[in-house]
């Protein structure tokens, strides 16, 4: 896997290079900015996963975000994994809106947990989506009443969660201990809930995920 790293703080950032190097990625380039990202890919690096952190110079609000709009509009392709120190669910659903799959959303915090960091890679690589368990625990937390969530079941809550997660119908029966069939009855059910249309550009059960993320959060905590 080739991976990319935007991220200004400096120890982070050849942190991250070091462990990842460790684990047989490998890192085709590093910056501490969002120019120096997009330059590095006008420069002729192709990898499979950029890592950028959301807040960059010079104004340290949004310039990875941006930086990872205008890369997948111009690299399709390739893969783009957020790093963020703080839950900023506004963020995870722009993101997500726009380019779908092959995105991720985690917390820096998640970055000592090689194995979850390296799969999480993997899945972006693959045109999986990730988000962090600890935004999808949040934004539970945040939930309103008046949000179309509400007319969802406990059980059809956690099943929802672990879609934001990434996992697959397999991978959530394991989680929540269900059988594939009950998965599949609980994705349709959420599905019809939420009175999601059919999409040529996303699957229903990309778009459960993002009016998860966008309905389900309140601002930025």
């Amino acid at each position: 896997m080739r991976v990319v790293i935007a991220e200004d703080s400096a120890l982070l950032r050849e942190g991250l290079r070091a462990l990842l190097v460790d684990e047989g990625v490998d890192v085709v380039g590093v910056t501490s900015d969002a120019d120096g990202l997009l330059a590095l890919l006008e420069g002729g690096a192709r990898p499979d996963v950029v890592v950028t952190d959301v807040r960059m110079p010079p104004t340290y609000t949004d310039e990875g975000i941006r930086a990872a709009l205008e890369l997948r509009e111009r690299w399709p392709r390739t893969g783009v994994l957020v790093l963020s120190q703080h839950v900023e669910t506004g963020q995870t659903a722009r993101l997500m809106e726009r380019e779908g799959a092959g995105v991720g959303y985690l917390l820096k915090d998640r970055v000592m947990l090689v194995d979850e960091l390296v799969s999480a890679l993997d899945r972006v690589a693959r045109g999986g989506f990730v988000v962090d368990p600890e935004v999808v625990r949040r934004l539970l937390g945040h939930a309103r009443r008046t949000d179309p969530l509400a007319a969802l079941t406990a059980r059809e809550r956690d099943v929802l969660a672990s879609m934001a997660e990434g996992r697959t119908n397999a991978g959530i029966g394991a989680a929540l201990h269900l059988s594939q069939s009950a998965v599949e009855k609980h994705v349709n059910a959420i599905v019809r809930k939420l009175d999601l249309p059919d999409s040529d550009g996303y699957s229903r059960r990309l778009l459960a995920v993002i009016r998860y993320l966008d309905g389900a959060s309140a601002p930025e905590v």
